[in-house]
């Protein structure tokens, strides 16, 4: 099985880019750079899914682990939904979890880290990459890739991942959690265009 595949390029992020430029989203919620003992110390994040609750208390409730809902995010931009729900179509997803566009500042990182079970073999992981420079460097498990502006990725965060940013530019990512139950990355992967 491989660990990471790049699905797509040429992707036109402009749209999203303007969006994201317009706006002040990025500290308005610091969820994952307070997490406790967490990896993301140097990411901002501006959430459009995320889940309810935590997954304890879901659970605890007798709610669906998996279960993500709109954040405000995502009203403010309507040019992450086009990629989303493209990106939904071409690989056959049957629900959409989790999305957020994280932001790496110049020198910062994601420190090594690898997604909880319950989650990674739930979910196919997908980034869209919004912006990137050379320096930035992803790593999933022992294979090193720079993930160019307009491409589109999958990737096995179930295995330790992190990402450093070497560049002179913020890494800015729209990652996106897919059920896809038909599809594997094993084999032959689908022809439709982003």
């Amino acid at each position: 099985m491989r660990n990471l595949f790049r699905l797509a390029a040429g992707v036109n992020m402009t749209p999203l880019m303007v969006q994201i430029q317009r706006q002040s989203l990025w500290k308005a919620d610091t969820y994952l750079r307070d997490y406790p003992q967490g990896p993301f110390e140097d990411v901002d994040t501006i959430f459009l899914r995320f889940p309810p609750a935590s997954v304890t208390e879901m659970e605890r409730d007798g709610r669906d682990p998996h279960e993500c809902v709109w954040m405000d995010g995502s009203l403010h931009l309507p040019a992450a939904r086009a990629l989303i729900f493209s990106l939904m179509h071409t690989v056959e997803g049957e629900r959409l979890g989790r999305v957020m566009i994280n932001r790496i500042r110049p020198g910062g990182r994601i420190f090594p880290h690898a997604d909880t079970p319950l989650h990674a073999t739930y979910w196919d992981r997908f980034h869209y990459v919004v912006q990137s420079a050379p320096g930035v460097n992803f790593r999933v498990d022992e294979e090193t890739v720079f993930m160019q502006t307009g491409e589109c990725w999958w990737f096995q965060n179930q295995l330790e991942h992190e990402v450093v940013n070497n560049s002179a530019d913020d890494r800015i990512h729209l990652i996106v959690d897919i059920r896809c139950q038909y599809l594997s990355f094993r084999g032959e992967l689908p022809t439709k265009p982003l």
